[in-house]
């Protein structure tokens, strides 16, 4: 996505790109084909709600004329306040858009070194390939941290049993997920099963480092940190109430439409790392699910991001290498839109150093902003990618309570952004998606 981005946004200003895709010559652990775009863990980019951090972030960039929040929207599909999409029809796309453009040539191999031209993007995502990670280490003098990430199984709405299953938003503020209730008893015996279940093996360069990632740890990591652990998590039951009794369950696990079809729905925030006939065995437990077809089983996979606030300013420029950015999850800005996010700033500032004009760092009021300072940070001792959050914002001048707070501080970044787009130019005429 990052790659994209930054390709179209250069293109955009009029400046010829040569983007380079190693698929589907040279495929990585996760991907399957050679399009764009391919989203290989969740259909969701996030909460679309405007008083959520995800939801601020996807407003700046549609602001901004981004090519992927543009496709993200004309593809999206039922997901309450979330944007979800159809994969398929998104990735065809955006594959179509970056293809069309004149100014993009699309060379289909791999870079094992990187190119001594500037300004150059490296937007090589967290499965860059090992020749590259080691030429990128030399370049960065630092080499790259690594963590895991991973992918929800995904089943047939057709075979989910709905005279058990229901459809419900939480509060009953949306009726777009597919909830399968759980009895405590039924939830203890899923627990039990799922922490007896056999892992798959890591693959040989993903077992040296086995460090998760805490925003999107396996389900069967997380019920190790106590029985109630994904009660409290992701099966918690707050604010849904199973039709069959009146009352709330135990505990729900919810599914997610994964197409536009609706033909296909995934388990929310059931990534893992099980042997796939485990995932067969475990996830049936789940009442609704008995007899579920898995078009897709979970996987885990490594996910490489460099040392950023050593090495990188706010701008994604690299600190003793003018002309080189680095954009998407590789810089630390976790998760689809935040790596779309510094896709557009590193394209558009890549740009503007070849047209001879002053890189931007966004204002620290904007979602973007915040992202690119703390990734910048050069305080952070122990570094980590970080998703979206208003956490990340200077402080407001006035006091608000919680849900008032969260559109004040939506509105201050809108604000700063308009002033900024005028202020910089920062769209071409007639910009588009």
């Amino acid at each position: 996505m990052a790659g994209c981005e930054a390709a179209w946004q250069i293109a955009g200003r009029g400046v010829p790109v040569r983007l380079y895709e190693m698929r589907p010559n040279q495929m990585t652990p996760a991907h399957t084909g050679g399009r764009f775009a391919e989203l290989v863990c969740s259909n969701s980019l996030g909460s679309n709600l405007p008083d959520r951090a995800p939801g601020l972030l996807k407003a700046e960039l549609r602001r901004l004329a981004s090519l992927i929040l543009t496709v993200a929207d004309r593809h999206a599909v039922p997901a309450g306040g979330a944007l979800a999409v159809d994969r398929d029809g998104f990735a065809q796309a955006v594959t179509q858009a970056v293809e069309g453009q004149p100014l993009i040539t699309v060379i289909r191999e791999e870079v094992a070194e990187l190119p001594a031209d500037r300004p150059l993007v490296l937007a090589a995502g967290p499965l860059m390939s090992p020749a590259l990670t080691t030429d990128a280490s030399r370049l960065t003098g630092a080499g790259g941290l690594a963590f895991y990430d991973a992918m929800a199984p995904i089943v047939t709405q057709d075979s989910i049993d709905m005279s058990v299953a229901f459809r419900a938003g939480r509060y009953g503020q949306e009726s777009d997920y597919i909830n399968c209730p759980l009895s405590e008893e039924e939830y203890r015996r899923f627990v039990d099963a799922l922490l007896s279940a056999e892992l798959a093996p890591l693959r040989g360069f993903e077992a040296e480092d086995r460090r998760f990632f805490e925003a999107c740890l396996p389900v069967e990591v997380l019920a190790r940190r106590g029985e109630m652990a994904l009660a409290y998590g992701p099966l918690r039951p707050v604010g849904l109430t199973d039709p069959r009794t009146g009352g709330r369950p135990f505990a729900v696990v919810q599914l997610r439409q994964d197409d536009a079809a609706a033909t296909l729905y995934n388990l929310v925030g059931f990534q893992t790392n099980l042997r796939f006939g485990e995932q067969d065995r475990v996830f049936r437990l789940i009442p609704g699910l008995e007899r579920a077809e898995f078009v897709r089983y979970g996987q885990m996979h490594r996910n490489t991001f460099l040392d950023s606030p050593r090495l990188l300013g706010a701008d994604f420029e690299m600190r003793r290498e003018p002309g080189m950015f680095v954009a998407g999850q590789l810089t630390g800005t976790e998760g689809y839109v935040g790596s779309t996010a510094s896709g557009w700033v590193a394209g558009v500032n890549a740009a503007r150093r070849l047209y001879g004009r002053s890189i931007l760092s966004f204002p620290p009021e904007t979602m973007i902003g915040a992202l690119s300072r703390y990734i910048s940070n050069e305080e952070l001792a122990d570094f980590q990618p970080m998703k979206p959050n208003f956490g990340l914002l200077p402080p407001l001048d006035v006091r608000y309570r919680k849900r008032e707070r969260y559109g004040a501080y939506a509105a201050r970044a809108m604000q700063a952004l308009d002033r900024f787009i005028v202020q910089e130019d920062l769209l071409p005429k007639g910009a588009t998606a």
